[in-house]
């Protein structure tokens, strides 16, 4: 009985994640985008910490796996692909619902083949940007065009224009095999400069004091740094090796 109430944990952290992206869907439908975007952040928020939650806990399950990728269709396909729409798209009518579609699909399509290669790719690297990063994107963006204002006019061209290329190019990007970087094997507590700490605290200064600008910032900074670190390597042919490393016998 003990270990059945130690699995309600994660699973409860993965249903707030779930009504996150839910109660952000209901935001887009009633035009409240500025609500909603942040409703996706806080989801991503729920989804970094369930998965650590369950292993902390010992308490990693396949239901809890399959739950999770569930979760996350909802929260990083559904929701930012309805954002796009009701916020931008809606104007252009089948195009708009083609191309918000084509982004909830392509979020649909990257859950399913991140399942099936957990155990191929390596830890180290997302084979293409990640649905919660991506989804991220479309959310800072929302969020940082309600605090500068910029584009002025919510119906205007510019407006329909940008949330075409955002669903069109993250979701591009989510089904590539474009590495990248997933943090997930680096050594939190190994020693590194002091300027290391300094870059993370000027990072979470500048969150604290401007969330909306410095989040959107940071999250367009790993895309393109990201995709800037491939086409390096790719020029310098030193290709990414993202194949999962065999254990070494003993």
């Amino acid at each position: 009985m003990s270990m059945r109430k130690i699995y309600i944990i994660p699973n409860l952290v993965t249903s707030a994640n779930l009504f996150s992206g839910f109660y952000s869907i209901i935001l887009s439908m009633r035009g409240d985008f500025d609500k909603a975007a942040w409703l996706i952040l806080i989801a991503a928020v729920f989804d970094a910490l369930d998965g650590r939650i369950a292993r902390m806990a010992k308490a990693t399950s396949a239901f809890g796996v399959q739950y999770d990728s569930l979760s996350d269709l909802v929260s990083f396909g559904m929701a930012p692909a309805l954002l796009l729409y009701s916020w931008g798209l809606e104007p252009l009518g089948r195009m708009g619902i083609i191309t918000a579609f084509f982004y909830a699909c392509c979020g649909a399509l990257r859950l399913a083949r991140f399942n099936m290669n957990t155990e191929v790719v390596s830890k180290a690297y997302f084979q293409g940007v990640a649905s919660p990063i991506a989804a991220a994107a479309v959310a800072t963006f929302a969020i940082f065009r309600y605090e500068t204002g910029l584009p002025a006019d919510d119906s205007s061209i510019t407006l329909q224009a940008i949330t075409i290329c955002l669903s069109v190019i993250l979701g591009g990007l989510m089904v590539s095999t474009i590495p990248f970087p997933s943090f997930k094997e680096l050594n939190w507590r190994s020693r590194s400069s002091f300027g290391y700490l300094l870059i993370g605290l000027a990072a979470m200064t500048f969150i604290i004091i401007k969330p909306e600008i410095t989040l959107f910032v940071l999250v367009a900074a790993y895309i393109v740094g990201s995709l800037i670190w491939v086409g390096y390597r790719f020029v310098t042919h030193r290709p990414i090796d993202m194949k999962m490393k065999e254990p070494v016998s003993q």
